[in-house]
Order: C-alpha cells, then sequence, then structure tokens
C-alpha cells in the first residue's frame, strides 16, 4: 500500500510518527508532504522520516485562501509520481483536494470543532473522518468516532516513557528541579480567528508571580520580548513532552499542549475561549482546568504549585483515565491497512475497537 501523509503543524509530527514507522515495518511506502510551521521540519529530520516541503504558508483570511491552490498544485505534481493508494492528513484541506482530483481515499483526523475554515475545505472532498468520541459536530455517514484523543497517538504507555535525564539542558531550571511551563500561542492558526487568551501585561505578571515558587520555562509560538527570551524553551523541541511530564504545572493558552500535559500527568490550567468537545470532556474528566480570561489563574497556579501531594495524586488520576482509553496508533494503523472494510466494521460494531485499550507494546520512538 501507497499512503500520502500531509502535516500541517508540528503536532502532526506526533500524530503521525510511529503510524509511518509501523507501516514501514509491514511493507507500506509512506510519502510525507509538510508545511514549514515552527519546528515541523526539525521534528521531521529528528524522527528521520523524509519529506517534502509545501512552504510557509500565509497569514490572514485571504493569504490563506490563495495559498490553497499553491500547496493544491505542489501535492497534486508529488502524487502524480508516487501514484498513493490512499490520502491521510489531521483535516488537510490539499490532501483532501488531492486525493478528490485523483479519485483516491482520503481519510481525515479532526479534534478541532471550532476549525470552520478547513472544515469548509476538506470535509466535502474527503471520504472518511475520524474523531475522538466527544467531538461536538456530526458529519454523517463519513463519520467514524473512536475512544481516545489525537494526542494518545504519541503519548499512551504504550508509545512513550518520559527521560528525565534533559534536565540539565535547560539554563533556566535550577539543582532543585522543580519548574512550571507557560505556553503561549501566536493565534494565528485559521482555527484562532477569533479567539483570544493572555494578553502581554497577562505574561509578565505570570512570570513574576509564579517565579517565587518554581522556575519558569517559556514555550511561545511568537518570538519572546528580550526581557523574557532568558525563559524560553531551548532544548530540541522533540524533548518538550519530556519536560512536560515534569513540570509541576504547565499554564497554557494552547489547547493541544494542555491536553499532552494532562495526558502526561501534569497539572495543567488552560485559558482559551475556544469551545470544544474534547476541552469539555478534558474538564470533565478533571485532566484540564479551563479559565475563559486570566482572571483567577495566578492565585490556582500557586494553590497548586505550593501544594506538594497536588501532582503525584493528578499523574494517578491521569493514568487511570488513560489506561481505559484506546492506544490510538495502534487502531490507525489498524483502520488504514484494513480499510474500507474497517470503517464498515466500527460503523456496525463501535466496540471493535476496544481492543486497542492499554497493551505493553515494543519498541517505542520517544
Amino acid at each position: 500500500m501507497k499512503i500520502f501523509i500531509d502535516i500541517g503543524h508540528p503536532a502532526h509530527v506526533h500524530y503521525f510518527k510511529h503510524f509511518t514507522c509501523i507501516m514501514k515495518e509491514k511493507g507500506h511506502r509512506v510519502f510525507i508532504t509538510a508545511r514549514d510551521k515552527e519546528v515541523t521540519f526539525s521534528l521531521l529530520d529528528y524522527y528521520k522520516l523524509p519529506y517534502e516541503s509545501r512552504g510557509k504558508g500565509k497569514k490572514g483570511f485571504l493569504g490563506k485562501l490563495f495559498y490553497i491552490f499553491k500547496a493544491d498544485f505542489l501535492l497534486l505534481r508529488k502524487a502524480i509520481k508516487v501514484k498513493p493508494d490512499v490520502f491521510l492528513s489531521f483535516g488537510s484541506p490539499y490532501a483532501a483536494h488531492t486525493a478528490w482530483f485523483m479519485r483516491k481515499p482520503h481519510i481525515a483526523f479532526d479534534d478541532t470543532d471550532h476549525n470552520v475554515f478547513e472544515q469548509l475545505m476538506y470535509v466535502s472532498f474527503t471520504k472518511t473522518i475520524l474523531t475522538p468520541q466527544v467531538y461536538g459536530k456530526d458529519f454523517g455517514k463519513k463519520h467514524v468516532r473512536f475512544n481516545g484523543f489525537m494526542e494518545l497517538c504519541s503519548l499512551h504507555p504504550n508509545r512513550f516513557t518520559a527521560s528525565p535525564g534533559f534536565l540539565p539542558e535547560l539554563k533556566s531550571v535550577s539543582r532543585s528541579g522543580r519548574y512550571i511551563i507557560l505556553r503561549f500561542v501566536s493565534w494565528e492558526a485559521s482555527h484562532d480567528m477569533g479567539l483570544s487568551g493572555l494578553s502581554m501585561e497577562d505574561k509578565y505578571t505570570l512570570v513574576r508571580e509564579l517565579s517565587k515558587y518554581a522556575d519558569i520555562i517559556i514555550s511561545s509560538e511568537s518570538p519572546l520580548p528580550a526581557d523574557l527570551k532568558s525563559f524560553g524553551y531551548s532544548v530540541h523541541p522533540a524533548r518538550m513532552h519530556d519536560f512536560l511530564a515534569g513540570a509541576q504545572l504547565l499554564v497554557s493558552e494552547s489547547l493541544t499542549m494542555s491536553a499532552e500535559s494532562a495526558f502526561l500527568g501534569t497539572p495543567t490550567i488552560c485559558i482559551s475561549s475556544a469551545k470544544a468537545g474534547t476541552l469539555d470532556e478534558e474538564v470533565k474528566l478533571g485532566l484540564i482546568e479551563l479559565y475563559r480570561t486570566s482572571h483567577g489563574v495566578i492565585n490556582r497556579a500557586i494553590e497548586i504549585v505550593k501544594n506538594k501531594e497536588f501532582k503525584n495524586a493528578f499523574r494517578l488520576k491521569s493514568a487511570r483515565i488513560v489506561n481505559e482509553l484506546i492506544d490510538v496508533t495502534a487502531f490507525m494503523a489498524w483502520f488504514v491497512e484494513n480499510y474500507p472494510q474497517s470503517s464498515v466494521e466500527l460503523k456496525t460494531n463501535p466496540s471493535y475497537q476496544m481492543r486497542f485499550v492499554y497493551k505493553p507494546l515494543s519498541p517505542k520512538l520517544n
């Protein structure tokens, strides 16, 4: 089988890295195109996953609209050469358009209810859409739901074990090893249109107040001001999950990193005005504490960090929840390899997927 994957965000590398390795080991061929966004290429290079660039993309509604034609052309040119049997992506309109043109199925994953722009661009051209069970929208006959979250593609216990030995590489962390991670987003992605998070004043206040209780590491999509650069995350981006696992707390504007942190057993405060079924479920399960504005965030963060038992209790709760969810990568490999019969199977027997709940596997690609 020839599988064509389009990657548009660093998180998508984590979604598909284990799948790619599994399918190659099975003898299938995998071809990857990727957008030059943030650390996407660094991650692909780190995991030794060959890819072809489709450029940096564009900002703003009109820029994104014009970029569709450019990216579609680049993907189509590549696809004509390799002649894939199936296209796979996380809601990529470019993969969807190319698959439609070549009369091949496009299987899309999605967990971002509020990503209206990209959904308008890809849903009509897509054969099957897979989402977490709690996804808020309904795509009708093409919609398949699974009992898990996208972040578990890379962070399920079958796939990831934290390596704490990288902590000394961060100069901003003292020997005590107690640190808080702050995650700031740029709000330039299509799914961020109309959303907001922390003000610059809020960010400075967080750093000033929380640094009284622990060291601070900042992960930011946008360049940091000069007086905050010393707090910046400076280790290879592939090691971020190791640092998340060891943190006392994450305070984040990013829904993705909030979920990653929670599944790794690190207490998480998320500040976002986004509406999403997965976020609602993570809040309901007690994995994420959600704030729509910055009001009350600092006091709650201090309360968590001062409680020396909080992290361990949260880690145990998180582990119990994760162990009841499926290994999404194993599920993905089965679904694609057996497609379209796999789609029919899940629609008639949704419980079939529960064979992919936690079972120790090897090897792991961290």
